[in-house]
């Protein structure tokens, strides 16, 4: 069993949201990513979604976006995005996904390779420069919310714990902050997330940083190919 990671999709089947108005790399790029999955993604296989999924309002537009998923190998683990708003209360994301998903919220998910998998959305962090006092408050309930889901994953008493955030977990000037402190107290070794795009790419934390792998694996960083994150 390899493990994928790929975030921010931006799927819209079900709604008029036109990719390639961000630049042409995103023309036609759910067929990108569609060839691209086809010829390296197995059914053994686990992919890593940390959110943007899809630019659905509604339940009802997402379905076109979800069937496209169904018919993607692999076993999908997903979370919320700033855009997923057709995520409405887990139970119900759940059981519309199906068993070929897991859509992760303040809880974990442990793999048969003794790797458990956490994480929440995250938002804009402090000392950012689009960081407001308006702000702060969604950040604390991230930061709350990444604890839950970190002690959860304590619980399956894993060897190795990676956490999906969609949003970068540091500022733009890669301070360290609470969520950071979460991640070391709960010995978090690698983090996959989305979020940043096109200049967004230059801001990036990649590499390791206080004992912690970071990897930006948003769709357009990739050229909309799953990365490998282990074989």
């Amino acid at each position: 069993m390899a493990i994928y990671g790929i975030s921010d999709l931006h799927l819209s089947f079900g709604s008029d949201k036109p990719m390639d108005i961000f630049g042409t790399q995103w023309k036609d790029h759910h067929a990108q990513i569609y060839t691209a999955w086809l010829s390296t993604i197995t059914e053994q296989d686990t992919i890593l979604i940390p959110g943007d999924t899809s630019w659905a309002m509604t339940i009802e537009e997402f379905m076109p976006d979800l069937k496209y998923l169904q018919g993607l190998p692999g076993y999908k683990i997903i979370l919320k995005g700033n855009h997923d708003y057709w995520w409405t209360s887990i139970g119900k994301v759940r059981s519309l996904l199906g068993e070929r998903f897991y859509a992760i919220q303040n809880d974990s998910i442990s793999l048969n390779n003794g790797i458990t998998i956490a994480g929440t959305r995250g938002w804009v962090c402090p000392n950012d420069r689009d960081f407001s006092e308006h702000d702060r408050k969604i950040y604390m309930r991230e930061v709350n919310r990444l604890e839950l889901s970190l002690k959860h994953a304590q619980q399956a008493s894993p060897t190795t714990v990676w956490a999906m955030l969609h949003y970068m977990p540091t500022n733009d000037k890669h301070d360290r902050n609470e969520i950071i402190e979460l991640l070391e107290a709960y010995k978090v070794e690698r983090v996959l997330y989305g979020h940043l795009h096109s200049y967004g790419h230059d801001i990036k934390i990649e590499g390791t940083y206080w004992d912690i792998e970071f990897q930006l694996i948003s769709c357009d960083y990739l050229n909309f190919k799953p990365k490998l994150l282990l074989p």
